[in-house]
């Protein structure tokens, strides 16, 4: 089996923890990046849930795509479920993204998509009603906001726009 694509949104943006040979910047076609998730562990309680990222139907999605050497797939795609696939609130699909650059390349890439059936679905959510929700929350990973904002500083140094992100973070920051 030849080398394949792992396509990152949020935390695989900045700490991806896989072995991979190449990064390229990537846009995913029919899902968007949303806090849609509640977080009952890493940023937030059952009693104050936080809320993460998901990969939710609708519109697109910019992130990055990292190339993994086919030697490495069992490695890899067990780390990526044990992150992943905790709680399944996460359904791993293999999804074309298309790869910036010359061509505009398509591959195929390993995802993880909101499963809106699971009970730490969220919804969509308007930034003021996600922001309420993050402001507070706190899990074993640390701060809600920290993990947004965080989330975010990324992006941007990526040179990637996310502006309903951003209106969630506006909201949650400290003035």
């Amino acid at each position: 089996m030849g080398d394949f694509w792992v396509f990152g949104y949020g935390s695989l943006i900045w700490r991806p923890g896989f072995a991979h040979v190449e990064t390229r910047r990537a846009r995913l076609y029919g899902y968007r990046r949303s806090l849609c998730v509640y977080s009952f562990v890493h940023r937030g309680t059952r009693q104050r849930p936080g809320l993460v990222l998901g990969l939710d139907r609708g519109g697109s999605c910019i992130g990055l795509a990292f190339r993994v050497p086919g030697k490495l797939r069992d490695e890899v795609l067990s780390y990526l479920r044990e992150r992943e696939l905790v709680t399944s609130v996460y359904l791993e699909r293999v999804l074309d993204v298309r790869l910036d650059g010359a061509g505009g390349e398509t591959v195929k890439a390993v995802a993880y998509i909101v499963d809106r059936a699971h009970e730490q679905y969220a919804g969509a959510l308007d930034a003021g009603h996600a922001a309420k929700i993050v402001r507070g929350a706190i899990g074993q990973s640390g701060k809600n906001e920290d993990y947004v904002l965080s989330t975010l500083d990324h992006l941007k140094a990526l040179g990637i726009r996310d502006h309903w992100l951003e209106e969630v973070a506006r909201q949650v920051a400290p003035s």
